[in-house]
């Protein structure tokens, strides 16, 4: 049986993890990101009490993830959102706009009870290494 490489990917350019998990692996040619709060990277806290401040900072940070491992927005195939609530929807959806373009990534989203450091969205990724071909 041959053997698929894992590989960890970590970036100072994005906030480094708050527990015990990496900023994203990748396994093959497939990217899996961790979520990602609207962290400043450097001071650890968030950038706003806005939404939309926190989710542009989220995927700001995602970017520097994806780029640290060879790829981009393009190739991101899945994500999670998660709300602290769901009346936040609609902001959070005009910023995701504006990184994502056709096609989409596919997605979920959810309201959650609370999310670390208390924050009000975060955001994961499932990503393609490589060249894709749209048909």
């Amino acid at each position: 049986m041959s053997k698929i490489m894992r590989r960890v990917i970590s970036t100072a350019k994005a906030p480094a993890a708050i527990g015990p998990y990496s900023q994203a692996v990748q396994v093959g040619s497939t990217l899996y990101v961790s979520g990602q709060l609207g962290l400043d990277t450097q001071t650890m806290n968030f950038v706003s009490d806005s939404v939309v401040d926190q989710a542009k900072k989220a995927l700001e940070n995602m970017g520097h993830i994806l780029e640290a491992a060879g790829t981009s927005y393009g190739n991101v195939v899945k994500t999670t959102v998660l709300l602290k609530s769901m009346e936040d929807f609609g902001k959070v959806n005009d910023v995701y706009a504006s990184f994502f373009k056709e096609p989409y990534p596919a997605r979920a989203a959810y309201e959650c009870a609370n999310l670390p450091k208390y924050g009000l969205v975060e955001i994961e990724a499932v990503a393609v290494v490589g060249e894709l071909e749209d048909n």
